[in-house]
């Protein structure tokens, strides 16, 4: 007899928290952007990391909120973006693009 609850071998495996260097040029572009609660939450408990003259800024979430943030900051992506940003978007997208697919998409 079991006590635990019943696992569904279907079901997929819930997707782990993963700590992403965010570009501190991303994370100020996302600040002032409108976000949901959920990712305005994970942006605010990052962790600032200096770098030379700029910052990184450790986030830490399941992958999908790395990608939900990604989609975010396309604005970035555009000709109207400022050389510098346009790199920093590129970087954390080849970050969160390194990330293992979800399971079933």
């Amino acid at each position: 007899m079991t006590t635990g609850a019943a696992i569904d071998p279907g079901a997929p495996a819930p997707e782990l928290p993963v700590a992403l260097d965010m570009p501190g040029k991303v994370a100020d572009f996302l600040r002032t952007a409108d976000l949901k609660p959920a990712e305005r939450a994970t942006l605010d408990q990052g962790v600032t990391v200096r770098r030379g003259q700029g910052y990184t800024l450790r986030v830490t979430a399941i992958p999908a909120v790395h990608r939900q943030l990604l989609d975010r900051c396309q604005p970035l992506d555009n000709a109207a973006a400022i050389p510098a940003q346009r790199k920093a978007r590129r970087e954390y997208a080849n970050r969160v693009n390194a990330l293992p697919a979800k399971a079933g998409a």
